[in-house]
């Protein structure tokens, strides 16, 4: 689980490292609140995102299913920065095993909340939904904005991070790609 009182520790050290008074009113609580917010933004660190999939069958179901633009906040794992966008999930069921819809948006944010990089967020997502449900394909294609890219280095505030995880048909049949990739971009 999360130590909080090391993070305060941590915290406080980088505070000093890099100038700051860790003692003035300002920043006096910030150790604290840092410490909290790696309880919040981490939290999928700890759990399981297959323990939220809930599976129902639904007759002979085989037709797409997506839930679309799913916001993501998720940290870069190399510089600890916030990355911000969106998923879109798709997939074919295999035999009516469908998946609650929520669960789908779910398993994003579980996944989204620990240290990641956008490329592996996609594949995880697919791959839970793969390994819970059996479908013909999955498709996640994931939009964002890295602010290690903003903020810092090459600092272009606006470019946006397209990343897709293709797993099943949906890799393997061309047609079925564009229609899932037709859907995704409104067409």
């Amino acid at each position: 689980m999360i130590d909080k009182e090391r993070i305060k520790a941590a915290v406080r050290e980088i505070l000093i490292g890099i100038g700051e008074d860790p003692d003035r009113e300002g920043v006096l609580e910030t150790p604290d609140r840092v410490a909290r917010m790696c309880e919040e933004i981490f939290a999928g660190l700890h759990q399981d995102p297959k323990s939220v999939v809930k599976v129902f069958q639904e007759e002979s179901h085989e037709e797409m299913v997506m839930v679309k633009d799913i916001p993501i906040y998720s940290v870069c794992e190399h510089h600890l920065l916030p990355f911000v966008g969106v998923a879109h999930v798709v997939y074919i069921p295999k035999k009516g095993r469908i998946m609650g819809l929520s669960k789908l948006a779910r398993i994003v944010d579980l996944i989204a909340k620990k240290p990641q990089l956008q490329e592996r967020l996609g594949s995880e997502v697919a791959n839970v939904i793969m390994e819970s449900i059996n479908p013909l394909g999955v498709a996640v294609v994931v939009e964002a904005e890295h602010l290690c890219m903003t903020m810092r280095g090459i600092k272009k505030p606006g470019s946006k991070t397209v990343t897709s995880a293709l797993r099943g048909i949906i890799k393997t049949d061309a047609r079925t790609r564009a229609e899932v990739m037709a859907l995704i971009n409104g067409r």
